[in-house]
């Protein structure tokens, strides 16, 4: 009889060495890439201008092949072939994800026109197997050599693609995409709502009874200060010399590390739940909106976003569920013990007292409604939310003195 094995595919990171001559090698297939990204995007607007209609075929076979045999674009020849060919990929992309939002076909906010890229610090290229190998401990690059890569540890599987990253501080990435078989954890009785926050990143409420706070580590707002003498210190260096070029690497370190701490804050957060939960009930933020107030600097620091995206893809690894409380659900006014509608409070209220006696911290009890929500919505199906009533305005965030 055989097994069904479900597998997801994921990105293993390592960081990458190459020499003084392989970088400037790359730095010359970057811009190859770059240049064949922006000759396509030029290519299908003027086709779409004259109402002229071009295959993917015919496009990448003008800005590539016969793109080579030109005076302006001989040196395309010092790229692999295969990032030229993901580049136009790249570009096609771009153009039917832009018109399958106008259309509505594609779900989420509206996507813009696609953009070209501009010689910007952070520079990335795309292979497939055909345009690399793994040669013992190193990395092979068509066109760039033998990477020296740090293997912080095993690849599960053989990768089908890797992207060759330079990032702002000058550091080199290579990212494999591999196969990774799904393992479910064994199940437990355990639920949990959380309810996202600034002023403490998350409350947990189980279904054991028991609350946790998990506090806001505020990456953003701890290196600030460091972040504005490495800006200012950027600022008077003078164009073009390589004491600016120093400069800006110390704000790209400082902005890296406040990126990997989020990240990792994000990864630990989000396996503990899933780890100890059978399903993890959460609301569904406009994180995109809160992002336009008054506190997108602190919701943005938070990583909402982010922290979800991560719980998401661990659930579906290891077997768990994740349910997405209606965002209009009045989880803050509700009392979790009468079930009684409060009314609205002002965001400096952190305790209130039902008219049933009980007294309720702000954020705990709308961790234990966000459960009861989330408990309803999975009995009645998949998808289905629960009945909240009218939609209640006023709980668009925290105030400023908590973020």
């Amino acid at each position: 009889m055989a097994v069904c094995v479900l597998v997801s595919m994921v990105r293993y990171r390592y960081r990458v060495y190459p020499t003084a001559p392989q970088r400037q090698v790359l730095a010359r297939v970057f811009g190859c890439v770059r240049v064949v990204f922006n000759d396509s995007l030029r290519l299908r607007q003027a086709a779409y201008e004259a109402g002229e209609k071009l295959t993917d075929t015919e496009i990448q076979r003008r800005v590539v092949t016969l793109a080579k045999t030109t005076p302006e674009r001989v040196w395309l020849a010092e790229a692999p072939s295969v990032a030229l060919v993901q580049a136009c990929n790249d570009a096609r992309r771009a153009y039917r994800n832009w018109f399958d939002s106008l259309s509505g076909r594609r779900k989420g906010r509206k996507i813009g026109r696609p953009r070209f890229r501009k010689k910007a610090n952070r520079q990335s290229i795309r292979l497939t197997r055909n345009g690399f190998s793994l040669r013992g401990e190193r990395l092979y690059v068509a066109k760039v050599g033998e990477l020296k890569v740090r293997w912080s540890r095993d690849l599960p599987s053989v990768p089908s693609s890797v992207t060759v990253v330079m990032e702002p501080d000058g550091r080199y990435y290579a990212s494999f995409v591999v196969e990774v078989a799904d393992t479910p954890l064994p199940k437990v009785e355990r639920q949990v709502g959380v309810d996202l926050g600034l002023s403490t990143f998350a409350t947990v409420a189980a279904t054991d009874g028991s609350t946790e706070k998990v506090e806001n580590p505020r990456h953003l707002r701890k290196a600030e200060r460091r972040l504005v003498h490495a800006q200012k210190a950027l600022s008077r260096k003078q164009k073009g010399s390589a004491n600016r070029n120093k400069a800006r690497c110390r704000v790209a370190v400082l902005h890296r590390k406040v990126r990997d701490s989020r990240a990792d804050h994000a990864h630990k957060t989000a396996h503990r739940l899933i780890r100890d939960n059978q399903a993890v009930h959460v609301e569904d933020l406009s994180i995109a909106g809160l992002g336009r107030t008054r506190l997108a600097k602190s919701v943005h620091d938070a990583g909402w976003g982010q922290f979800l995206r991560v719980l998401e893809d661990k659930a579906a690894r290891f077997g768990r569920t994740v349910t997405k409380v209606d965002r209009w659900f009045p989880s803050t006014q509700l009392c979790s013990v009468c079930g009684g509608l409060g009314g609205k409070k002002p965001l400096s209220v952190r305790e209130w007292e039902c008219g049933c006696g009980a007294v309720h911290d702000r954020d705990e009890n709308a961790a234990r409604n966000i459960l009861a929500a989330g408990q309803a919505a999975t009995a009645c199906g998949d998808g289905v939310s629960p009945d909240v009533g009218p939609a209640v305005v006023g709980e668009a965030g925290t105030p400023r003195s908590a973020a």
